[in-house]
C-alpha cells in the first residue's frame, strides 16, 4: 500500500483529506492481510484450475497459429511497468494499433473473453505481488501518460482482476466514470469492500455485460484524457 494513499487522499474536486491514525492503522491491517489472501487463493486458484489450464492451452494451439499466452505492457502500482499475461484470444496478425478493422478474436477466444478465463494466467501475477485479485484494472501505459496527478492516485494499490469500476458498468462507463470509482475505491479501501467486489463480480462475469473494450474503444479512452486534461 502507498504511503500517500495511507497519509492522505485527494478528491476528484481537489480537496485533500488526512487521515486520522485509526484509518491509517485500519488501511495498513488490512493491506497486509490481503497480501497474505492473494497468495494463498492464487496458490489454490492454480493448483486447482491446473487442469482447465492445459485444456485451455490446447485448444488454443489447435484453433490458430500462435503463442498460448498474451503478453502486454500495463501500468501498475506506483506507475511501475509489468506485462501482463493473459490466454490469446486473438489471431497472431491482429493488428492491436488499427482501429479501422474490429479485433479478430479466434473462436475459442470469443469464449474466453466473454466468460473472462483469458484473465487465469494472471494468478501467476498475483502470486508474484504485481496484481491482486482486487483493485484498478491494469491499462496501458497512454492512459496514465494523459492522466492528471488526481487521477494518477487509482495507483496509490495494485491493479486487480476485478474492481470496483468493474462491478459497476465495466465497459458501459466512460473513461471518467471507471477512474472515479477506482478512486473511491482508494479512498474507502477495506477488506469488506474487496469481499463485497468480488462477489459481485462473480454475477458481472455470469451477465458477461461489457466484457470486451476493444481497441477502438481503448483509443477514444485515451483521446478523451486527452481533451479533458488539456491545460
Amino acid at each position: 500500500m502507498s504511503k500517500q494513499c495511507i497519509e492522505k487522499y485527494i478528491d476528484k474536486n481537489g480537496n485533500v483529506i488526512y487521515r486520522s491514525s485509526g484509518a491509517k492503522l485500519r488501511i495498513i491491517i488490512s493491506g497486509a492481510f490481503k497480501l497474505i489472501l492473494d497468495k494463498i487463493f492464487a496458490v489454490l486458484g492454480i493448483i486447482i484450475l491446473f487442469p482447465l489450464i492445459i485444456l485451455i492451452s490446447f485448444l488454443i494451439k489447435m484453433d490458430s497459429e500462435g503463442p498460448i499466452f498474451f503478453r502486454q505492457k500495463r501500468t501498475g502500482k506506483n506507475g511501475k511497468i509489468f506485462n501482463v499475461i493473459k490466454f490469446r484470444t486473438m489471431f497472431a496478425d491482429n493488428n492491436l494499433r488499427d482501429t479501422t478493422i474490429a479485433d479478430q478474436h479466434t473462436r475459442i477466444g470469443k469464449i474466453l473473453r466473454k466468460t473472462s478465463l483469458d484473465e487465469i494466467p494472471q494468478l501467476f501475477n498475483i502470486l508474484i505481488g504485481r496484481m491482486s485479485f482486487v483493485g484498478p484494472r491494469p491499462w496501458i501505459p497512454e492512459y496514465f501518460e494523459n492522466m492528471n496527478g488526481i487521477q494518477r492516485q487509482r495507483y496509490f494499490v495494485k491493479p486487480g482482476l476485478t474492481g470496483l469500476a468493474q462491478v459497476n458498468g465495466r465497459n458501459h462507463l466512460t473513461i471518467l466514470e471507471k477512474i472515479n470509482y477506482d478512486l473511491e475505491y482508494v479512498e474507502k479501501f477495506s477488506l469488506v469492500l474487496d469481499i463485497k467486489i468480488f462477489l459481485l463480480s462473480v454475477y458481472t462475469v455470469l451477465t458477461t455485460k461489457g466484457h470486451d473494450a476493444g481497441k477502438a474503444l481503448i483509443r477514444n479512452e485515451i483521446e478523451c484524457l486527452k481533451n479533458s486534461n488539456k491545460v
